[in-house]
């Protein structure tokens, strides 16, 4: 019987697959504390679904101002130093801002994904799909991640940025070197290269954001430019470059990790494929479900601000928290049987996918539209999808996580049948 003292978590080996050390944290220690590697602070790692509610409800005790944390090996070392001096210093806009700061820069970008900004992306959405399976279709197999799931959220948030679809692979790069940083698992050489690339995402949009200044278009950096913070003044550089540089990697990352994750849920459970296909009026639960298992952002930090009780434990001002969604997502107090993927599971969508209260993810109306549409179409254009080799790879990283690569076949589906059904 394996006992939680036997585990390390930050064991690359063991973030890749979590659930068994999840599982054995929810019923012995759902509040545990971690020996912290890279901190004189105490760690502890927070599991249970109804403690993780609890948290980020609480702003005032438990903190969103972790920026610290996500700067990396910065502050000992000088020649990072160097580096990110040539550009902007990092912002608390969103992701790292607590009330009040967070609620004007939040209603800022709201208006950006607003409803009637995601619908009107309906259309486009949807002729990206098809374009991207156009282009594997007829070789009845792909790696889904380079030829699908990497794609379609970078088209899509590059058209809402209003940047050159031909820099995509630019974006891939930068989003790649912010995740990266969030790992902590980095060699000293792999920080410099992240930190230039952080720079070189800097400096291209500064161009992109003077030039909106001058000449305004519809699309979101303009619509950032032109905003006021709470009616007092515009935005400065760094405050824009924070908030551009959150909705590239929100925008794309976690939407890439969903979508691949959910065709390998699919190849691994044949039945529900079957359930969905005969039926797609499924695939939103479908989304919903995908997204509790798989969970994207798997953890977030907070910092306790004061003294206080979580439960029956004393945690300490100045300690850590790492919030864990992917092990509060299959609680089986709130998700019963939540190891199994079940496309018609009725609550599916009180995942915590998106977090929960004043951070809850500006994106996830687009998030779930650009995963609806995906869906929808892969379903009516291909069947039989299976693994085309056993092989696929998650990315060990302490806060996201996602396939590295995932190869399928398939079969098309006769052109008749499937533009009837469309």
């Amino acid at each position: 019987m394996k006992h939680l003292s036997d585990y390390n978590f930050f064991d690359p080996e063991l973030l890749v697959c979590p659930y068994e050390f999840y599982k054995l944290a929810q019923e012995q220690a759902p509040i545990m504390e971690l020996p912290s590697p890279k901190t004189d602070a105490k760690l502890f790692l927070v599991t249970r679904y109804d403690l993780v509610i609890e948290i980020l409800k609480n702003t005032k005790v438990f903190s969103s101002n972790f920026s610290t944390l996500l700067a990396g090996k910065e502050e000992q070392d000088p020649e990072l130093q160097k580096i990110s001096a040539q550009g902007w210093p990092q912002m608390n806009t969103l992701l790292t801002a607590d009330p009040p700061e967070h609620e004007r820069f939040r209603s800022l970008v709201n208006k950006a994904f607003s409803s009637s900004r995601v619908n009107k992306m309906h259309d486009l959405i949807q002729q990206i799909v098809d374009e991207l399976i156009d282009s594997f279709i007829d070789k009845s197999k792909c790696e889904f991640v380079s030829e699908f799931a990497v794609p379609l959220p970078l088209k899509v948030i590059a058209q809402q940025l209003g940047v050159p679809q031909a820099d995509l692979p630019k974006f891939k790069q930068w989003s790649d070197s912010f995740i990266a940083r969030l790992s902590h698992m980095l060699f000293k050489e792999q920080e410099i290269e992240c930190a230039k690339d952080v720079l070189a995402f800097q400096h291209y949009f500064h161009d992109v954001i003077e030039s909106r200044q001058k000449q305004p278009q519809d699309d979101l950096i303009t619509d950032l430019v032109q905003a006021e913070v709470a009616f007092e003044r515009s935005l400065d550089t760094a405050e824009l470059l924070s908030i551009i540089q959150q909705i590239l990697v929100a925008g794309n990352e976690t939407v890439t990790s969903a979508i691949a994750g959910g065709m390998l849920l699919l190849t691994k459970n044949p039945q529900q494929m079957k359930l969905l296909q005969t039926d797609l009026s499924q695939v939103e639960n479908f989304v919903e479900e995908v997204l509790r298992m798989e969970t994207p952002t798997a953890g977030m930090w907070r910092v306790v601000t004061q003294d206080t009780k979580l439960e029956d434990v004393d945690l300490k001002a100045g300690s850590l928290v790492m919030i864990r969604f992917d092990a509060a997502n299959r609680d089986p107090i709130k998700f019963p049987e939540g190891e199994s993927f079940d496309v018609r599971r009725h609550n599916a969508s009180n995942h915590l996918s998106f977090g929960h209260g004043i951070h809850y993810c500006l994106g996830a109306m687009l998030a779930r539209k650009e995963m609806q549409i995906a869906y929808e179409r892969l379903l009516l254009r291909i069947k039989n999808i299976r693994l085309a080799q056993g092989d696929y790879q998650y990315l060990p990283n302490i806060l996201m996580r996602g396939l590295k690569h995932l190869y399928i076949e398939f079969d098309k589906v006769a052109v008749e049948q499937s533009e009837t059904q469309h």
